[in-house]
């Protein structure tokens, strides 16, 4: 995986502020532009009397001319990334951006939580939904309240991992990307029960040692060494087994579930508890997402 465009997904709420700060994150680390989108209603499609229709019309453009304004005073003082602004009209929020993904050629999509969901913490709601049955590229979640802390960057990459192809393409995706972002990688398997499953989990990540290693090896031929950590959480469910970690600083990404289209993130069982739990921003990687011609990422044998 290498980040060279990033896609903001803004609403003039305090989560499309949440999604901004990720996304301006991770474009200045991984050297990146970024577009911010605002997706706003459509035209009606069904004719009506003119004048109604130039008043709508009227009315759907200076509101979204307003939100990009407060996208750009949000952003006023980022002079370290280069900023393209963009509207688009759709009645999906989520839709108009997967439409966005392609007409800009992002390589990831990044918005914010949605609301009522609590601080700290990933609310799904139909935006979020829409992106995780059919972005063809990476979806980026920020948890409510993301950028209020002092923190100014990413200081690692974690990778939620499990026993599957998909988690093996996701160590190697993730292994490209902080190489590229300078940070460190760790590996995290969560087991929610006790006795001979847990002992297994860490059989299994110590195997895993050696074949991750020369998987970073190959992906960070060219950039700065990767470190790489091991960890096996343990919990009576997923939350408490992510709360037994340091999240701080931490983007924590998930493969898609094998059962979903490919080349399309979906989002599965586990995953979705993930999200729900996680005290850090989750990203979702697409099933076999496509390798970029030039990436400098050599790809191992899964």
């Amino acid at each position: 995986m290498k980040i060279e465009h990033v896609l903001a997904g803004f609403i003039p709420e305090s989560r499309g502020k949440e999604g901004l700060a990720l996304a301006v994150r991770m474009a200045r680390q991984a050297g990146a532009r970024l577009t911010v989108a605002y997706v706003h209603p459509p035209a009606w499609t069904t004719p009506g009397p003119a004048k109604i229709d130039a008043e709508w019309r009227a009315y759907v453009a200076e509101e979204a001319a307003l939100t990009l304004d407060q996208a750009r005073r949000l952003l006023s003082e980022v002079d370290d990334v280069p900023i393209d602004y963009l509207l688009h009209g759709n009645r999906g929020s989520g839709r108009g951006l997967v439409q966005l993904v392609g007409k800009t050629k992002a390589d990831v999509v990044a918005i914010g939580s949605a609301p009522g969901g609590g601080r700290g913490r990933i609310r799904l709601g139909s935006t979020a939904d829409q992106l995780l049955h059919a972005s063809p590229v990476p979806v980026a979640l920020a948890p409510k309240g993301y950028g209020d802390e002092s923190s100014a960057g990413i200081r690692r990459l974690t990778v939620a991992y499990r026993r599957d192809p998909a988690s093996d393409e996701a160590v190697r995706q993730a292994a490209g990307l902080a190489a590229q972002m300078g940070v460190p990688l760790r590996l995290i398997t969560l087991v929610v029960s006790g006795g001979r499953q847990a002992r297994m989990e860490r059989e299994m990540l110590e195997r895993l040692r050696e074949k991750v290693a020369a998987d970073l090896k190959a992906a960070a031929r060219g950039h700065r060494r990767v470190q790489v950590e091991v960890e096996v959480l343990e919990g009576k469910d997923v939350a408490a087994a992510l709360g037994g970690t340091d999240c701080g600083g931490a983007v924590l990404i998930c493969a898609s579930s094998e059962t979903g289209p490919l080349r399309r993130v979906f989002l599965g069982d586990i995953s979705s508890k993930i999200i729900r739990s996680a005290p850090c921003p989750v990203m979702m990687l697409p099933r076999n997402p496509p390798k970029k011609p030039g990436s400098g990422v050599k790809q191992g044998k899964p």
